[in-house]
């Protein structure tokens, strides 16, 4: 080999190319590579593609990484890179982090009877979510780490690196040992291998040590420029602009252009001769959550809905379990939500607000017959002039759960879910089309559901979808649910997902990603053993790949009999709630709040006290922001605000 870099990294991305398992992430303005890989494998390649001229590895080298390490548990080791034979499971030349320790592997036929020699460097720090750059130079029994640039440490081993190391027939292995065990979890920007030298002098010219580079593969190349100088602040002048600390100053023609610097908000304001303008967008994070109201409530509480109607106020209306005195609907008065209108349901499931131009609407998915025998649900019409909503339409459904409402290239769609007719689970669940000119809403096409709970209409660009939760086909829970996209006029098959028991999909985006969360409620499958906890099963999230048309898991999440996501915001953060209904045990089971890590996705944050939670509604008020959930265990919903800082 010559002294070029070795960029072993590109080599596992050709052109471009993402092996499986791989995903480009930022973090703190960087680019790196996280690796989930089930099938290690796929994240290696051959020696012979870097060490061209020889077969040997080189005797004097040094290896560059940078990277941002997770914390990991105690006991743990994570593998950055493996050299392996194919016939040998041993490691012929490696680099493992253990909480605090480095280790550099290598195997030494001669000098160790055989046997992997370790140069262990200890004290050596790295899972603080910060990008660090290790420089490891090797020459002999000589052995040198340098961190970021700082001072280097020094080991010197009883085995020297062999001088003649053979790669005949090795692979590299890309943050593992050809196994999922000790599979790096981090992020990885830099891995190369320099020959003959000692890479401190090449590497630690840059400003910044801890993302200084050597050669990186080009799809991580898009860290942007930034000046190596202040442009702005090198000319010898200054201004007289002042900053003012502390309270809040007043604000005259005296202090006109002048700022103030609200330390404990992290704002600033700019006086403009007779208020202060903000400069800095303020944002808010979520702190804690704290119990607001008690919302007493007619009876159980299926479901919720939280609507705003223009010029008249804020809304929620409660899906009740009996009839009477049936379900409620309660206008936010002074702070706190009151009863405002009560109406007749039979067992009502959820609710679900929508507008058609000026007129205003709110459907209920009723579950059983009325006193006549009848089942059917209503939509109800908002009645300016009386300021209560009255009957609209009555449409015949069989064990309603759902509705969803949606409008696809100016047409108006409701779709329902008919859970089941008599004992018979696969049944049709049907889409309505607005008719302008009679005003109704009128069958447009029918889907086969299987104990289905949802619906959940999403678009994409220019595409609409719908997808459903399949719930149960009689016999077990373990049932593919499905999505649709809308192509000549009609929902035609997209994706089929396998799901258990779902009772929810949620879709929601971050930044330009669109994500799908499915809220899994029990495995049970009448023709297999009975698992020890129905309930204790994971949900998931996944996300839309472009490059290949589908929805992707992105992460698993335990729950106990989950019934419903709901995603929100606060400020710069994103967040999602699940409902946490039964562990198989108790019905008073923790719900949980997850907030948004990046790259390490969602990581539980607020764990809150619910007794048979079965949905979730976020709202916004001047006053702040709220979470909503219903019970259906108790005649008692809660409202929870978000206390930010």
């Amino acid at each position: 080999t010559d002294l070029r870099p070795l960029d072993i990294l590109s080599e596992v991305v050709p052109a471009g190319r993402l092996a499986h398992g791989m995903r480009v992430f930022q973090v703190q303005g960087v680019h790196g590579f996280q690796l989930t890989t089930s099938r290690p494998r796929a994240l290696g390649f051959p020696a012979s593609r870097l060490f061209i001229h020889c077969d040997c590895f080189p005797e004097e080298f040094s290896i560059i990484v940078t990277l941002r390490v997770l914390s990991i548990p105690a006991k743990r080791n994570e593998y950055v890179f493996t050299l392996m034979a194919e016939e040998n499971p041993s490691v012929l030349v490696g680099l493992r982090y253990a909480p605090n320790k480095l280790h550099f592997i290598f195997w030494s036929q001669e000098h160790a009877g055989g046997w992997q020699t370790h140069v262990t460097f200890p004290n050596v720090s790295l899972s603080d979510n910060q990008w660090h750059t290790l420089i490891l130079a090797v020459s002999g029994q000589s052995f040198s780490l340098t961190v970021d640039c700082s001072v280097p440490k020094d080991v010197v081993a009883e085995t020297p690196f062999p001088a003649s190391l053979s790669v005949k027939r090795a692979s590299f292995y890309l943050g593992n040992r050809r196994r999922r065990k000790g599979m790096f979890t981090g992020l990885l920007r830099q891995l190369v291998l320099l020959p003959g030298a000692d890479a401190t002098p090449r590497i630690c010219t840059a400003m910044n040590f801890k993302v200084a580079t050597l050669s990186v593969p080009t799809v991580l190349q898009d860290l942007p420029a930034k000046p190596t100088s202040n442009e702005v602040l090198k000319y010898p002048y200054e201004t007289d602009t002042k900053v003012t600390l502390g309270s809040r100053p007043p604000c005259t023609k005296q202090e006109k252009a002048q700022f103030w610097f609200n330390a404990s908000q992290r704002g600033l304001y700019l006086c403009n001769g007779s208020a202060w303008i903000s400069m800095l967008e303020v944002k808010q994070r979520l702190d804690y959550v704290e119990e607001y109201q008690n919302l007493v409530t007619n009876s159980e509480t299926m479901g919720v809905e939280v609507f705003t109607i223009p010029e008249v106020g804020l809304f929620t209306a409660t899906a009740n379990r009996y009839t009477p005195p049936g379900s409620a609907i309660y206008k936010w008065t002074d702070g706190k939500f009151v009863p405002y209108q009560n109406i007749p349901t039979y067992q009502a499931q959820s609710w679900k607000y929508f507008t058609i131009g000026k007129k205003i609407f709110l459907a209920v998915a009723n579950f059983e017959q009325n006193d006549r025998g009848q089942e059917f649900s209503v939509i109800y019409k908002w009645s300016h002039r009386k300021e209560k909503f009255i009957t609209y339409q009555r449409i015949t459904t069989h064990s309603a759960r759902d509705w969803e409402a949606f409008v696809i290239e100016g047409e108006a769609f409701l779709a329902v879910v008919n859970h089941r007719k008599g004992n018979n689970h696969n049944i049709d669940s049907v889409i309505y089309r607005w008719n302008p000119r009679t005003g109704l809403f009128e069958t447009n096409q029918t889907i086969p559901t299987s104990g289905a709970y949802d619906w959940e209409f999403f678009t994409i660009g220019p595409y609409s979808f719908l997808a459903v939760a399949n719930t149960f086909n009689g016999t077990s829970t373990k049932i593919y649910s499905h999505i649709y996209i809308w192509l000549s006029g009609s929902f035609q098959l997209f994706q089929s997902i396998l799901t258990f028991g779902a009772a929810d999909w949620e879709v929601f985006r971050i930044g330009d990603r669109v994500f799908l969360a499915v809220a899994n409620s029990h495995s049970y499958d009448s023709g297999m053993p009975a698992p020890s906890n129905f309930y204790a099963i994971n949900s998931s999230i996944y996300e839309l790949n472009i490059t290949a048309q589908m929805f992707v898991k992105f992460q698993d999440l335990l729950t106990y009999s989950a019934l419903d996501w709901e995603f929100f915001s606060v400020g710069d953060d994103s967040f999602l709630v699940v409902a946490n209904s039964f562990d198989g045990f108790t019905f008073s089971v923790n719900s949980i709040i997850y907030r948004w890590q990046g790259y390490e996705g969602f990581v539980a944050a607020h764990h809150l006290p619910t007794v048979g939670c079965r949905d979730w509604e976020a709202f916004h008020t001047a006053e702040g922001s709220y979470l909503l959930y219903s019970s259906a265990k108790e005649p008692l919903s809660k409202v929870l605000k978000l206390k930010t800082t």
